[in-house]
């Protein structure tokens, strides 16, 4: 495994880490969500370079814009939360409550 290699994917698992234990507010979710978009980005960007063929030129610009359709859908949740519930700490919200 090279140097390369295993940053991103230390990245990837850190901020799986992150999103799986540390969840109380959304804001950080949100965050380690976008950390690992990064890293899966920066490493989808350098395989496309290692090939050297085009058929792999468009999957990193793919990804990021599927990264921003989410990070925008996930501020349009965040603020939808905190206007509703007063804060954005996921212990506040029950999706069984209308």
């Amino acid at each position: 495994m090279t140097p390369v290699h295993f940053s991103f994917t230390s990245a990837f698992v850190l901020g799986l880490m992150g999103l799986a234990f540390n969840r109380t507010h959304l804001l950080s979710a949100l965050l380690c969500l976008e950390g690992m978009m990064l890293s899966l980005f920066i490493a989808l960007a350098l395989w496309a370079l290692q090939l050297e063929t085009t058929a792999f030129s468009t999957a990193p610009m793919l990804l990021l814009a599927f990264s921003a359709c989410e990070a925008s859908a996930g501020l349009a949740l965040l603020v939808a939360t905190a206007r509703t519930h007063g804060s954005d700490r996921l212990q506040n919200l029950n999706l069984l409550q209308c």
